[in-house]
């Protein structure tokens, strides 16, 4: 299989799963500005897993331009990444819903730190796929990025039962961390 098949399948399921979270945002029943107050939670739920969503579907495409062959432990490792970047709209809208609520918060903090370690799998069975040598290899390094994410996600999750917003405080440190565009695979492939 080419990588990209592998591509587009995986951009068109992370275009489907932006689309999902919007549709779940309700306007306002009143025309005023006091009836967006209590959408504040949910817009900013959906902000940041639009964020996380585009960091995953920004970082894969680097990442997938350093392939050249595509095998079967590759294609399993990228709908494993699929799987748990596809539960995001579900722990947006609860978490959103419920005012960033401890069990909610951690949920959230939970699938993100699946998908951190999908992803990790991902690149991981790209590079044996490639080999040691291979461009993504060179291009990763120590991956520091790599390694602090879930160490964030879990400090998240756990201090959801003591404070919702320090929980989310730490998912938005990894959301700023990665948003910050990584020069690393760019500077391999030209």
């Amino acid at each position: 299989m080419t990588r990209g098949r592998l591509e587009a399948f995986s951009d068109a399921v992370i275009a489907i799963l932006m689309t999902i979270m919007v549709l779940e945002l309700r306007a306002p029943d009143e025309p005023n500005l006091a009836s967006l107050r209590p959408l504040l939670p949910v817009f900013f739920a959906y902000a940041l897993s639009f964020v996380f969503l585009g960091i995953y579907w920004n970082n894969h495409h680097h990442m997938f331009t350093t392939v050249e062959r595509v095998n079967g432990r590759v294609l399993w490792a990228n709908l494993h990444l699929l799987f748990w970047l596809s539960l995001f709209p579900l722990t947006t809208a609860w978490m959103g819903e419920n005012h960033f609520d401890p069990v909610p918060a951690a949920w959230y903090g939970g699938v993100s730190l699946m998908a951190a370690l999908a992803y990790y799998i991902l690149q991981n069975s790209i590079i044996n796929a490639q080999g040691p040598g291979s461009k993504l290899a060179e291009a990763i390094g120590s991956d520091m990025k790599g390694k602090i994410s879930p160490a964030l996600y879990l400090a998240g999750i756990v201090s959801a039962s003591f404070s919702k917003w320090v929980s989310v405080g730490f998912y938005v440190v990894v959301a700023v961390i990665w948003f910050v565009p990584d020069r690393r695979i760019e500077s391999t492939v030209d």
